[in-house]
């Protein structure tokens, strides 16, 4: 784990929405992750591993309520985590959507 991380060697799109410079590896750890988690390139993910670890990431995917499938299948693989360790999977599976085409 590095000691630094620096949000600026992150691509671009990530933070569109926000100030980077305003962003904390530590109190904005979540948005972080999520961000380079479901839209984030390569570099990015290795970026994001470098600093926080792969069992900080998973342990903080866990808490999201909402990933998208790909992501969820990627980072529940990588963590060796089961899918039912995770909130968006118990969420998805207690709330059926009634018209899914």
């Amino acid at each position: 784990m590095d000691d630094f991380l620096d949000i600026t060697k992150f691509s671009k799109h990530l933070f569109w929405d926000v100030d980077r410079n305003t962003l904390s590896p530590d109190s904005n750890k979540a948005y972080i992750i999520r961000q380079v988690l479901e839209y984030g390139l390569l570099e990015d993910w290795v970026l994001l591993q470098k600093y926080y670890g792969m069992e900080q990431i998973a342990a903080t995917a866990k808490t999201f309520r909402e990933l998208d499938k790909k992501t969820f299948s990627f980072i529940a693989f990588l963590s060796q985590s089961p899918k039912q360790d995770f909130r968006c999977y118990t969420y998805q599976q207690s709330n059926p959507q009634h018209w899914n085409f």
